[in-house]
């Protein structure tokens, strides 16, 4: 599947800012199964200095720079991108007993190499009652990939998809406790608790195809960005994604955008501004198959 891909951040300031130094995480990526035929980035006010490099784990960086006094900022992002994932045969996987212990066992440092996302980071934390929620679901003698596909199908049946239920600042265990949130609440409580029975799991954010209902034209910004979970399952198969908002397997309705061991190390726009008073933000995406007709909303 071929798409073109849109994004559309805005942030509005109570008061000007001066001196604001911004990195954006908002660039496809290339990965086996996706491959970035084209992508490029602009920003209102222009910014004075930009460069581009790549993070510890292969993410598209932009370095910003903006010095002139400014209200607003706009980040747009437009990119084409082919997926063909292939169908993983999640039988042929260890056990998750296997597969922790290998996973113990692995001294890989590179990006890649689960030692990097078993522990605890900023955000995903191993809490007890997360840790047992995963292992009274999850059988130590089932194929790894079968048993973490069920575990997803499983959080999307006791979590709620509530939009505002909770903010990016939510703890982890209360959006565990509520059993609600969002596709980044669904990824941090499935990454802690993969980790507490010794299963690396990574955070994944990007883009999801989503279809229009049946006979209606697609709508512009219908789209947001969203979140799912990277999980190892062993040397022969590495990495493959899972997505417990929607309890399935990552397959051609995904575009990977960045890859970490939570929101922090991904978030689309980082950095430092001086200002006063909340700011406003907001986003829209579009993932348009190449061709499909789309009508402005």
């Amino acid at each position: 599947m071929i798409y073109d891909v849109t994004l559309n951040i805005a942030y509005d300031y109570p008061a000007a800012v001066k001196d604001a130094r911004h990195v954006l995480r908002v660039r496809p990526r290339e990965l086996d199964g996706q491959s970035v035929r084209t992508a490029r980035v602009t920003v209102a006010p222009h910014p004075d200095e930009a460069g581009r490099e790549l993070d510890f784990f292969g993410n598209a960086l932009d370095q910003l720079l903006i010095l002139p006094e400014h209200e607003a900022l706009s980040v747009a992002m437009r990119a084409r991108v082919e997926v063909r994932r292939a169908l993983p045969d999640l039988e042929a996987t260890p056990t998750i007993a296997d597969l922790a212990a290998a996973a113990a066992a692995d001294r890989e440092t590179g990006p890649t190499g689960p030692m990097h996302f078993l522990g605890d980071s900023r955000i995903a934390r191993r809490i007890d009652a997360v840790s047992a929620y995963a292992r009274e679901l999850i059988d130590p003698a089932a194929p790894a990939g079968e048993a973490v596909l069920a575990f997803a199908s499983r959080m999307k049946a006791d979590f709620t998809f509530a939009p505002g239920a909770t903010t990016v600042d939510t703890p982890l265990q209360e959006a565990f406790a509520k059993r609600e949130g969002v596709c980044q609440d669904f990824a941090h409580v499935m990454i802690a608790a993969l980790r507490g029975v010794g299963v690396p799991a990574a955070y994944v954010s990007g883009f999801l195809r989503t279809s229009p209902p049946p006979g209606r034209p697609r709508l512009e910004g219908a789209d947001a960005m969203h979140a799912w979970v990277d999980v190892w399952l062993g040397p022969d198969m590495g990495w493959q994604g899972f997505d417990p908002t929607n309890g399935v397997t990552v397959l051609d309705d995904h575009v990977v955008v960045a890859i970490g061991r939570d929101y922090s190390d991904v978030a689309p726009i980082d950095g430092v501004v001086l200002t006063a008073g909340p700011q406003k933000t907001s986003h829209s995406v579009d993932v348009v198959p190449v061709g499909e007709r789309v009508r402005k909303a």
